[in-house]
Order: structure tokens, then sequence, then C-alpha cells
């Protein structure tokens, strides 16, 4: 079941409209599809980004609490081991 869809409207400088209806007559779509993508990708991004932003900030409260951290030398170690024989297991917090 789709979602209700409503209108949005967005000033562009004429250029800009321009060079987005280029765009869309060379893509074979309509400047409006090729904006709604644009728009549906950025927000993609930008919550993936964010949610990184969260987790990084819940870690490092946690590392300020507890203390725990994994060594640079345990994660290289780990990280070249990979796709060898010998892969060793993820480093342990400590």
């Amino acid at each position: 079941m789709e979602s209700e869809t409503k209108s949005m409207s967005v000033k562009l400088r004429s250029q800009d409209r321009d060079r987005l209806r280029r765009l869309a007559e060379a893509r074979k779509r309509t400047p409006h599809w090729l904006a709604k993508e644009v728009i549906l990708q950025f927000l993609e991004r930008e919550e993936a980004v964010e949610n990184f932003r969260q987790e990084s900030l819940t870690a490092w409260g946690k590392f300020e609490k507890t203390g725990e951290s994994v060594s640079n030398e345990q994660v290289m170690d780990w990280l070249n081991s990979w796709d060898t024989e010998d892969e060793i297991e993820a480093p342990e917090w400590k």
C-alpha cells in the first residue's frame, strides 16, 4: 500500500531550472521525476550519515563511562588477517 503523497514547491534560479530541464530531457525523464529522485537519494544518504553520527556519539559516551576500547594495533592485526588462512576473530573490548 502506497502512502499518501503531497505536493511541494521548490524555488530555483532560472539557470538551475534550465539545467534540470536539460538533464531531464537527456535522461528521458521529467524535471519533476529528477527532482524527486534527487531528494529521495539525499534523504537516504543524510539519514545514514545521521545514524552513523548518533552511533558514534553513543560509542563515545560508552567509552567515557567505561574506558573500554580496542587498541589500534589489535584492530590493524585483525584487519590485516582478513582474506588470509590465519584470519583472526574481531578483538574484544577491554
